[in-house]
């Protein structure tokens, strides 16, 4: 695909629940591609480069401890990440800094529904991790189609229409809780 025509598509399933002393944002998609298509997107390094939001050091397809950098232009920001579960080609969970990330992968009719678990620290953040997952995985879906897009992160979001996605989730995520969680009314 010309990247100059890319375009976010529909917004995806979403949801803030509480977990704990912080927060999932629940971000349900669906995939034209078999589970196994997408475990590979989802763990092979040379992949993920096509489409996440940072460069795995390893293969993220057993469990262990790697190296997830994000890049920004020129920088690069590394943070540690540990494989907690890999069940091929059903269920990731790795950490990433201080966030935990688990994909479930259900297989269906058509394909796949992918399932993230993103834990985040505040809930006010999840509009905005669910419009960088949506532009992540838009990405990822031209790359199973066989029509790659190239990656689109850090502040390149902008122009791909980050904020307007960003505004949908958090119309459709409603108002931020005022509470943490666990915390008593």
């Amino acid at each position: 695909m010309d990247r100059d025509s890319f375009h976010p598509g529909p917004l995806a399933e979403v949801a803030r629940v509480p977990a704990g002393d912080r927060w999932d944002l629940v971000f349900v998609r669906d995939l034209r591609h078999p589970p196994e298509k997408v475990w590979a997107a989802l763990t092979e390094p040379d992949r993920l480069a096509q489409w996440a939001p940072f460069l795995a050091s390893r293969d993220l397809g057993t469990p262990g401890d790697a190296t997830l950098a994000t890049l920004d232009g020129e920088r690069r920001f590394e943070a540690p990440a540990t494989v907690r579960h890999a069940e091929r080609p059903v269920l990731l969970e790795y950490t990433w800094g201080d966030d935990l990330l688990r994909w479930e992968l259900t297989p269906t009719d058509a394909g796949t529904r992918l399932t993230l678990r993103h834990r985040i620290g505040k809930p006010d953040l999840a509009p905005m991790t669910a419009a960088g997952w949506h532009l992540c995985l838009d990405v990822a879906g031209h790359l199973l189609d066989g029509d790659p897009v190239g990656p689109i992160r850090g502040t390149e979001a902008m122009a791909f229409g980050w904020e307007r996605l960003r505004d949908a989730y958090a119309e459709r995520l409603g108002p931020a809780p005022a509470r943490e969680p666990g915390e008593l009314t």
